[in-house]
């Protein structure tokens, strides 16, 4: 078995290993992952953080030990908590690192990061907070920063930051957690999630105070919530219907 960590900022994570194929995820500076299979160009690799399994180009991660792996990903996770920053080199190279991104290997990579971070578990009514950041962020299929994000990717980053575990997709992250019999059960966030006319989960988001939610939809935003589903006040109609509301924390 082989083992990777992304030394880049921001590295698509694709379903087929080709350049053109659907972007699946991203996986972050610093994450960790397991190497399943090597071929000349590309690899697919095994997130440490949540198992999730795709395609990565090989010039854009760096190979280390399995001692490296085990070492770090039995530590407690340090995470960059600004918005934007960057880390450098051993010859002063910049590379820009989103938020949530892993510190956790800055020695093994010889790299220096100077700023903001966040280590412990936070209380969950830091999880509103930390959603904010990330508002106005254009939606992205497969997407993890604020750059470019898509639903599960955003709730998932969310409690990540905050030290808490999410799967990948929505329809994995229905299968965490309490679910709740009404919304006035639940608290600002606990997850949503909604399905489509085939009955599948295809959308989550995190509820806030008043009967408000904010999710991934065209971009971060904030929208009303109520029994039926998501009701959009831009275009005056609902645009996702309700299928559980899950308590995690």
């Amino acid at each position: 078995m082989q083992y990777g960590i992304c030394n880049l900022s921001i590295v698509p994570l694709r379903v087929e290993p080709s350049d053109a194929c659907e972007l699946v995820s991203q996986v972050l500076y610093g994450e960790l992952f397991k190497v399943l299979e090597q071929r000349k160009s590309w690899s697919r690799i095994r997130l440490a953080f949540d198992k999730y399994e795709g395609w990565i180009d090989n010039k854009q991660y760096l190979e280390i030990t399995e001692d490296n792996y085990k070492n770090i990903t039995q530590q407690q996770p340090i995470l960059s908590s600004d918005l934007i920053e960057y880390v450098q080199d051993e010859n002063d190279q910049l590379y820009t690192i989103p938020i949530g991104s892993s510190l956790n290997g800055l020695e093994l990579l010889n790299h220096t990061h100077d700023g903001n971070s966040i280590a412990l578990k936070q209380d969950k009514t830091n999880l509103i907070k930390t959603a904010f950041t990330y508002l106005n962020a254009p939606y992205l299929w497969g997407g993890k920063t604020p750059f470019g994000i898509d639903c599960s990717g955003f709730t998932q980053m969310v409690y990540k930051i905050n030290g808490y575990h999410l799967l990948r997709d929505a329809s994995q992250q229905a299968t965490q957690g309490i679910a709740l019999s009404f919304i006035e059960e639940s608290e600002p966030g606990d997850l949503a999630f909604f399905d489509n006319s085939e009955g599948h989960i295809t959308h989550v988001g995190i509820i806030m105070e008043d009967n408000y939610i904010i999710h991934a939809h065209g971009k971060v935003r904030i929208d009303r919530l109520d029994h039926s589903g998501i009701y959009n006040v831009d275009k005056g109609m609902h645009s996702h219907k309700l299928r559980v509301i899950k308590k995690i924390i």
